[in-house]
């Protein structure tokens, strides 16, 4: 496969909402096997609310559209500073999403690296982030990439 090209732009306000609406209904997809869906819904807008005081224009967030060579987007990205504070050198990919028309072509890798080469400029030697247990596309992606597993959760319904 030959290795995709995108360059990252600051989201518009119509994509950002696209892409909250998206990402939180994944989270609610996902926590809603361990939570009433009502307290997953409410978890899940607070955590944007925390994270997103500003939206789009959060300090130190980049809420980014990544293009391919002929403009398209194909998908998004959302980086910022590690959650844990384990250190100011570690960014945190909070969110990352290759739109479904786009899927299986390389973009997740190629989005991976532009967020990569964004956050090595401002001096971050780390990207963190966490990923649900069953997203296999997303888990090999990451291995594919270089990421290693740092820690894990397990959970069995009894």
């Amino acid at each position: 496969m030959a290795m995709q090209q995108v360059t990252l732009r600051k989201m518009t306000a119509a994509e950002y909402r696209a892409a909250t609406d998206h990402r939180e209904a994944e989270s609610v997809r996902a926590l809603s096997r361990v939570m009433p869906e009502e307290v997953a819904r409410e978890r899940v807008r607070s955590g944007t609310a925390r994270f997103l005081p500003g939206g789009l224009d959060t300090a130190g967030h980049h809420l980014l559209t990544a293009e391919n060579e002929s403009g398209e987007a194909v998908g998004n990205a959302w980086v910022g500073p590690d959650p844990s504070q384990a250190s100011a050198t570690t960014a945190w990919l909070y969110d990352i999403n290759v739109f479904p028309a786009y899927r299986r072509s390389g973009y997740g890798s190629a989005i991976l690296a532009a967020v990569e080469a964004l956050i090595a400029r401002e001096g971050k030697t780390a990207l963190g982030l966490s990923v649900v247990g069953d997203n296999d596309a997303a888990i090999a992606l990451y291995r594919r990439s270089g990421y290693d597993v740092e820690s894990m959760s397990m959970r069995k319904k009894i």
